[in-house]
């Protein structure tokens, strides 16, 4: 089992404090926390991608190669890359780029993107949300199986024997091929899609209860046996929200930065309102939040992988600019007490 954490660098206004923090700042506060990540032992950090006022990333392959040069063994990956509106092309030369600079730790999660900024922004039409997603993973899959690639499709300029540089770093599992996952919210046909394609899936488990997307772990599954990609071996990662203190004020210390993103995102889809209540339910057992004491969150993690016997699992802990000491407290906290709680029942990757 690995165990890491993910990011989009939130830059709204501290709800607690209203102290906003500026994007060069929260640039300087995720490097040093994908630093203490590697230090404690995590396995692997995500960044997200956003076109929005209240997120300093938006372009994540940049900040994976600053922090490839400052760390050595821990996983980097993008979470995600929104590929629908992106080129495929530029995007394979970009993580191929940090593999050579990490010698071999970048992933490339490619997923559509729970937001749809990117679409106008890029000159992508939201019509052909499913028909971009399906020609562009397809793209990039031949670009990683090598050189020379002939193509030719609807939302980009053929190729015809292009060469496309640089190939990864060589790695003894994959030989000079990128890590690529997919990344869903979790809906039988991407866990088709994912399973068909050979690849690993992440499920962005964002509220209910994770157990229910059992049926969906198996799907994958049973789509990956059937996979004509070499060497496909079915993998899951589990994300959402999660946060940890050893003081027993976890619940109460998240609280106000949970309601604060909630509010907004219900606002802009108009989703019923947040309260405390829901934010509760939400982080008892069974539900989607991973929130209380090392041991709790540990407990919590071994009985999520009974059921769907995932490999990965992440945690998003720093909604509305969760104070830095906060953040980093509850990395150390991540790996230093729950892993080895973890790994003593269920073992490592």
């Amino acid at each position: 089992m690995q165990l890491g954490v993910y990011s989009f660098g939130d830059i709204h206004p501290n709800p607690v404090t209203h102290e906003k923090v500026s994007p060069a700042q929260r640039m300087a506060d995720l490097l040093e926390r994908i630093r203490l990540a590697e230090q404690v032992g995590l396995d692997f950090f995500g960044i997200g991608e956003h076109h929005r006022p209240d997120y300093a990333v938006s372009a994540p392959a940049t900040v994976l190669a600053a922090a490839a040069g400052q760390t050595s063994r821990i996983g980097l990956g993008s979470a995600v890359t929104v590929l629908s509106t992106e080129d495929p092309v530029r995007v394979y030369q970009q993580y191929a780029t940090i593999d050579l600079i990490s010698r071999g730790r970048v992933e490339l999660m490619a997923g559509r993107g729970s937001f749809i900024e990117s679409y106008p922004l890029f000159g992508a039409e939201l019509s052909d949300y499913d028909a971009l997603y399906d020609e562009k993973i397809q793209l990039l899959l031949q670009i990683d199986a090598g050189n020379p690639v002939t193509w030719s499709g609807q939302f980009r300029p053929r190729l015809d024997k292009a060469v496309i540089l640089p190939r990864p770093y060589p790695k003894p599992e994959l030989g000079e091929h990128l890590r690529i996952s997919v990344a869903t919210g979790g809906n039988p046909e991407s866990s088709v899609r994912a399973g068909l394609l050979g690849l690993p899936v992440n499920y962005a488990i964002i509220g209910g209860q994770p157990a229910r997307f059992a049926p969906l772990v198996d799907l994958y599954r049973r789509a990956c046996a059937q996979s004509e990609r070499r060497g496909a071996v079915p993998q899951v990662a589990v994300s959402g929200m999660g946060f940890i203190s050893d003081d027993g004020r976890a619940l109460d210390t998240f609280f106000p930065y949970w309601f604060d993103s909630m509010r907004r995102i219900a606002r802009e889809r108009r989703f019923p309102a947040p309260d405390r209540a829901s934010y509760e339910a939400q982080a008892a057992p069974g539900g989607a939040y991973f929130i209380g004491t090392p041991e709790q969150v540990a407990e919590r993690i071994v009985t999520l992988h009974g059921v769907l016997g995932h490999d990965r699992q992440l945690f998003q802990m720093d909604l509305s600019s969760v104070p830095q000491a906060d953040s980093l407290r509850a990395i150390e906290l991540l790996g230093t007490a729950v892993v080895p709680l973890v790994r003593a029942e269920i073992g490592t990757a």
